[in-house]
């Protein structure tokens, strides 16, 4: 692939300019830093994540001689069933419900901005 020079760069971002508007390129960069710095996050977790599963699982495994049998679990009567929580939001979805409520929040302040003037 070819080099990207001064000109291709300033075509590129022209275009850009065109197609979104001025006014929208700011917060777009914004959103999509934000997304970038969720998603970093989210990633440096799961590798932290597998780190300690694989340290847990050698420390298990070298104790596990020495560690008498698990109990066997009861069986759960019907008035002692709970309702399940709720299941963790993947990161796309913690990055939408953000950017939907920095909407709105910007919408809000719009609209009283509109009234104050």
């Amino acid at each position: 692939m070819p080099n990207l020079g001064v000109p291709e760069l300033l075509i590129i971002l022209l275009v850009l300019v065109l197609l979104f508007g001025a006014k929208k390129l700011p917060d777009m960069a914004r959103g999509i830093g934000r997304s970038l710095r969720i998603f970093k996050a989210e990633t440096a977790k799961l590798r932290d994540d597998d780190d300690e599963t694989q340290t847990h699982t050698v420390e298990t495994q070298a104790q596990a001689p020495a560690q008498p049998p698990a109990p066997q679990p009861q069986p759960v009567q019907p008035q002692q069933i709970q309702a399940a929580p709720a299941p963790a939001l993947s990161a796309e979805e913690q990055a939408r419900q953000l950017e939907e409520q920095a909407a709105k929040l910007r919408a809000a302040a719009s609209a009283q901005g509109d009234k104050r003037a």
